[in-house]
């Protein structure tokens, strides 16, 4: 892994006539898929807070500093990364983490099931990247919980777009970095309700803002996968589905499993036996793979059969104009 030092007034990654704060190439020592490592944190395609566009992956969130834009491209065997604003540094400093430089495969033995080991062989830049974006990825997740992506994505994207911050630098259409904790905290009762959100929802992110960075700082510092998963079940309104989707995200925890996922159980179990099963069925398949199951599922979703689809699409229903 190499990551050069941070230079200053180069043109920019997205070939933008507004030069970064900060630019630096970052040469990874293993095979890497950027847009399947990056952009699986993308909540829709029209995601205030990340986008791809021309080959360009931007990026907007808050770090320590302040707000920052970051923005990858591939060049080469190099990631060019550039980033505005004032969380430039923290931004530059976690792209190798980012793109998975802390991801360990080789810990993961595909076994003796053919399909895997065929899925692992023609995935080799599968890696499992870490946002460390704890407080964005958390209040997204809950907003998912139960409901449809079109619901979810929307409620997403109207909350950042009105209570986040308009990211710095050419970005390619409007973006914005999601609220920190203390901003989730203030979003008056009818900005939820215009948003479709669920009270259910809105309460669990209230509860959890009260208890703000302690609790963020808590679950970042847990040693192991399973801690961070203790300390997110301790938290009400939070069950398994929200907790994995939360460490996958955040950490790149190679074993989370969105056990109560709709659709997730249906998938594994069609992709290893040509047939659905429910949670318990699914589990029970992955056990094999145990410290790995989450690298198993990003296989299956890279090259594991799809089962044809049956049904119309669930259409949601809104309640905001009653």
């Amino acid at each position: 892994m190499t990551l050069t030092s941070p230079s200053r007034g180069r043109a920019s990654v997205g070939g933008s006539r507004s030069a970064p704060d900060l630019e630096t190439r970052y040469r990874p020592s293993h095979p890497l898929d950027l847009e399947g490592t990056v952009m699986i944190r993308r909540r829709g395609p029209a995601d205030p807070t990340l986008a791809s566009v021309g080959g360009v992956i931007w990026s907007a969130f808050q770090t320590e500093d302040g707000v920052v834009t970051l923005a990858l491209r591939r060049r080469g065997d190099e990631i060019v990364a550039a980033a505005w604003g004032p969380g430039a540094q923290r931004a530059i400093a976690a792209v190798p983490r980012l793109c998975g430089a802390d991801d360990d495969p080789s810990a993961f033995d595909p076994g003796p099931d053919a399909r895997v080991r065929d899925w692992h062989r023609r995935n080799p830049g599968l890696r499992l990247g870490a946002s460390d974006q704890l407080s964005a990825e958390l209040v997204g997740c809950v907003l998912e919980q139960k409901v449809t992506g079109l619901q979810a994505f929307g409620a997403w994207r109207y909350l950042v777009q009105r209570f986040g911050t308009v990211a710095p630098g050419p970005t390619p259409r409007r973006m914005s970095a999601a609220p920190t904790m203390d901003l989730w905290r203030s979003v008056p009762s009818w900005a939820w309700h215009r948003a479709g959100v669920e009270p259910a929802q809105s309460r669990v992110i209230a509860e959890v803002s009260q208890r703000g960075d302690r609790l963020l700082r808590a679950i970042a510092a847990a040693p192991t996968g399973a801690e961070q998963d203790r300390l997110l079940l301790a938290q009400r309104g939070i069950g398994p589905w929200t907790s994995a989707e939360v460490r996958l995200r955040t950490f790149g925890d190679p074993d989370a499993v969105s056990v109560g996922d709709y659709h997730l159980s249906h998938a594994v179990g069609y992709a290893l036996t040509g047939r659905r099963t429910d949670d318990a069925g699914m589990l029970a398949l992955l056990r094999p793979w145990a410290g790995q199951r989450q690298r198993v599922i990003r296989l299956i979703r890279a090259s594991g059969p799809r089962e044809p689809r049956r049904a119309a699409r669930l259409h949601p229903e809104d309640h905001r104009s009653r």
